[in-house]
């Protein structure tokens, strides 16, 4: 057997083989494992914006309003590895990765030898370590958030109770297709034969391409207008777009009570307690202000963070993208708003570098700074720009970093997933 830094060494090198849609290869993998992902009942969450924050909610109630043991499996991670896969919102921690993966090392290598091609990329084996870690917990329901798309998503051989599917909008259009049409049919992928689908607020030509498909499955839909209109529920996550994703937390879980009861007095109160960093979270630093960090990151995320950037008095902003799909439409929100700006350069290949985030900048009569991440944040609950509101935005990764050099950790940026170039 090879020492821990080995398989650790090991399972990171994957990470050069990207992460590639489809499913044959999850498929040959969970063959290999005996199918954990058979043996927990499961909510299956995916769309554009919001995924993370509803599997948050739906563990929420879940856990503190049906009493339950609960699975959580999200991507990608802020800080440690171990985020993805969470027990009760406990973190998995690195000594029982390294023991997941010298299990599944010799079932790599058994289908590597057979089937090359079917050999499982980074992002699958940290989706089968999610089901095996499941099952092995007894868990009595487990949340999972789609990595990319859904109909081709490693994380889609489950057997759900109930999908959910949050939001549709243009974001890695190069993966799934550049109309919102394309995307939301890669997203209504998720859909199984008879099981019942919520839906948050959609664009009208996406909601017609999941009721079709959803019609060809003889798959009732819910959706969150119909069920709760205006009066959606209230949740301790700021924003329109947070109570919206109530909404689809609760009425998934409504949807599924007869097998999974709550109680919805209990479930009010978990949606006002639900942790999950990087949405317009507020971390206090130690010279007493008060720093927002918020991970949006797209045209569809940028439109639910303008209402709330527009409540704060010309605040600092650090801001760094990856891409410019996703780059102009941010930049063009923060240069409305912002009183001083703070350019960046996120810790991912995609990234954009200051000098490129700065060519896409409207003319100005603020300041604009090229900065780099580890100034701006030199020590433990630290921050060295000048203003009463700062605020960090525009990618998880640049969430991740600002959070792991605030709490004096080394953020596990080499752990991160890779995208392959688009087929």
């Amino acid at each position: 057997m090879d020492s821990p830094a080995a398989t650790l060494a090991w399972l990171t090198n994957l990470r050069a083989g990207g992460s590639r849609l489809g499913i044959e290869r999850m498929r040959a993998l969970m063959d290999q494992v005996q199918h954990p992902e058979l043996t927990t009942p499961c909510i299956h969450v995916a769309g554009t914006n919001g995924k993370g924050s509803t599997c948050a909610m739906l563990e929420a109630i879940q856990r503190k309003a049906g009493g339950r043991s609960t699975g959580l499996y999200t991507s990608p991670h802020l800080i440690h590895l171990g985020e993805r896969i969470q027990h009760n919102r406990q973190p998995l921690p690195e000594k029982s990765i390294i023991e997941y993966a010298e299990v599944l090392r010799s079932s790599v290598t058994a289908i590597h030898r057979e089937t090359p091609d079917l050999a499982p990329t980074f992002f699958e084996l940290m989706t089968c370590m999610a089901f095996q870690a499941f099952a092995q917990w007894k868990v009595d329901v487990a949340i999972l958030e789609t990595g990319l798309g859904g109909r081709l998503d490693a994380t889609n051989v489950c057997k759900p109770l109930v999908t959910v599917i949050t939001s549709i909008g243009l974001d890695h259009e190069e993966y799934l297709g550049n109309s919102i049409e394309a995307i939301a049919a890669e997203k209504a992928g998720i859909l199984k034969e008879g099981v019942p689908c919520v839906l948050g607020e959609l664009p009208l030509e996406a909601e017609t391409v999941i009721r079709r498909r959803a019609h060809e499955l003889g798959v009732k839909v819910y959706t969150v207008g119909e069920r709760f209109g205006e009066n959606l529920p209230t949740t301790n996550l700021e924003g329109r777009h947070q109570a919206v994703n109530a909404g689809c937390a609760l009425l998934a879980c409504e949807i599924i009570s007869q097998k999974l009861p709550f109680d919805p007095i209990l479930a009010k109160q978990a949606l006002q307690s639900v942790e999950w960093n990087a949405r317009w979270q507020r971390v206090h630093l130690s010279d007493g202000r008060t720093l927002i960090i918020d991970a949006s990151h797209n045209e569809e995320g940028v439109r639910s963070l303008e209402p709330l950037l527009a409540k704060l008095h010309s605040p600092t902003v650090i801001v760094g993208a990856t891409g410019l799909a996703r780059a102009l439409p941010l930049l063009a929100c923060v240069a409305r708003h912002a009183g001083v700006l703070h350019l960046v350069e996120v810790a991912n290949e995609r990234a954009l570098s200051p000098a490129q985030l700065a060519g896409l900048l409207p003319p100005l009569k603020i300041p604009v700074h090229h900065s780099q991440i580890s100034e701006l944040f030199p020590a433990k609950g630290q921050c060295s720009v000048q203003g009463d509101t700062v605020l960090v935005v525009g990618s998880l990764y640049l969430a991740g970093e600002v959070l792991a050099r605030l709490s004096g950790e080394t953020p596990s940026v080499n752990w991160q997933d890779r995208l392959t170039p688009s087929r």
